[in-house]
């Protein structure tokens, strides 16, 4: 049976929320991020923790369950050709080895991969034709961009 949280916990999420909301609208309205993608993946996540363990805190509007689009009303909105989707961030071993278990289970043979180092900054699709750039679109909602 869970345990009701305490006022200490509740004015944490609270806290948590207001400060991903301010992240968020840094991020996303601003273009202005104040803190890595790291540490708002700790504070999301620590968020989730929580709510998790408390459901009587459960918000349909918490930062938690909404997601987040990064395009910029500045510009010209357009479609991707084929939707930019987002992988779920991973920081330790386990994670890799359970992202792997699935995929191998999903296609049903062996798996080779490429990896990258991941910087914070943006995701964008380019488009040449003959060694010409014709657009580069913004990640956005995956579905348009910027």
């Amino acid at each position: 049976m869970k345990t009701a949280p305490s006022e200490e916990i509740r004015q944490q999420v609270e806290q948590i929320r207001n400060d991903l909301n301010t992240h968020n609208y840094r991020y996303y309205v601003l273009n202005d991020p104040t803190i890595s993608d790291f540490e708002y993946d700790q504070l999301l996540n620590r968020l989730i923790k929580l709510e998790k363990q408390y459901p009587d805190l459960a918000d349909p509007l918490s930062p938690s369950v909404r997601v987040g689009d990064d395009r910029n009303q500045d510009f010209i909105q357009q479609n991707h050709r084929t939707p930019m989707f987002s992988l779920g961030n991973t920081y330790s071993r386990e994670d890799v080895v359970e992202f792997d278990r699935r995929i191998r289970k999903t296609v049903g043979q062996a798996v080779e991969y490429f990896c990258e180092l991941k910087y914070d900054g943006t995701a964008i699709s380019l488009t040449y034709e003959r060694g010409q750039l014709l657009r580069g679109i913004t990640r956005g909602d995956g579905m348009r961009g910027d």
